[in-house]
């Protein structure tokens, strides 16, 4: 049986009110009725599909076995049963442990994986048996953590693993974001009488150990500044995320302005060479303990001030 996408049949997206479904499908049954398009095999072809897309989505159920199994969403009781019976059986491979830098160990995870449908796992169940009947099932997924500082993806770089005895190396992309995930296909348990392995999936947790704060791709920091450089103009350095840069610093600079520095930021994710900015927030601090003299002096401006 093929996948049909019901959504895409009435024109919807998969977060539809149940009053846009009844809305979209009113509308299309309208249209490709057989009553108004006589001796039309395409429109009488599209009139079932609609109709059959209303009796899938527009049942509260029945939508809800789909969204999750799919093309099989009929077989959602025996697949369950399946899955249960498939998890009773255990997996040698999901009880061993790997080890990594940064990584605090992996659970079993579902059948299919992130973003996986059921009807691969409901196949791998029913339509893949071997010449002596015997089933073949798909290992299990894995789900593991990685902690990484927000200096390490800074830069792409490569890690080694070790999962259930193998080593893995495995790039990690610069720019990656903090509860992101990768997958690495075939990586997870084994399967069963010769079926395909799992995949082992990935989620990284950012730590950031520096003086910035980022959001998506941009940098911001805070940059103190003395109150003669702020009245007078001047120059200072600036830590950015690689390096220290030079400013120029505008006279009558004030508390709380920032500046814009344009590629400063953070690296954007899988694409090489592309940077956020660094967003620059100045903070003036005021001379302490002044002496005698100094206040003098301070006394003469607010005279010439308010003279």
């Amino acid at each position: 049986m093929d996948y049909i996408d019901y959504y895409k049949v009435l024109g919807l997206e998969r977060n539809a009110t149940d009053e846009e479904i009844k809305k979209a499908y009113r509308k299309l049954a309208r249209k490709f009725h057989p009553d108004l398009n006589p001796n039309d095999k395409d429109a009488e072809k599209r009139f079932k599909e609609i109709n059959e897309a209303n009796e899938v989505l527009g049942n509260a159920e029945n939508r809800k076995k789909y969204d999750q199994y799919g093309k099989d969403w009929k077989h959602a009781e025996e697949i369950e049963k399946q899955r249960q019976q498939y998890s009773r059986q255990g997996n040698s491979g999901a009880s061993q442990g790997f080890s990594g830098s940064g990584f605090e160990g992996f659970s079993q995870g579902g059948f299919g994986g992130e973003g996986g449908d059921y009807s691969d796992f409901f196949e791998s169940l029913f339509g893949n048996r071997e010449s002596g009947g015997r089933q073949r099932f798909r290992g299990q997924d894995l789900q593991a953590s990685m902690n990484l500082s927000l200096r390490d993806v800074f830069h792409t770089h490569k890690r080694e693993l070790d999962v259930n005895g193998r080593k893995i190396r495995i790039t990690i992309p610069a720019g990656m974001e903090d509860g992101q995930k990768i997958r690495l296909k075939g990586h997870g348990g084994p399967g069963a009488n010769g079926g395909p392995a799992g995949d082992l999936y990935i989620e990284f947790h950012i730590q950031n150990d520096t003086p910035f704060r980022r959001q998506g791709n941009d940098l911001y920091s805070t940059v103190p500044l003395d109150l003669y450089t702020a009245i007078l103009g001047g120059e200072v350095l600036v830590d950015t995320f690689d390096g220290k840069v030079k400013l120029k610093v505008e006279p009558g600079t004030a508390n709380g302005s920032k500046r814009r520095l344009k590629g400063k930021g953070f690296p954007v994710y899988k694409q090489e060479g592309s940077f956020g900015d660094l967003i620059l927030n100045f903070e003036i601090r005021l001379p302490e303990h002044l002496s005698e003299r100094e206040k003098e002096l301070f006394t003469e401006l607010k005279n010439l001030r308010q003279s």
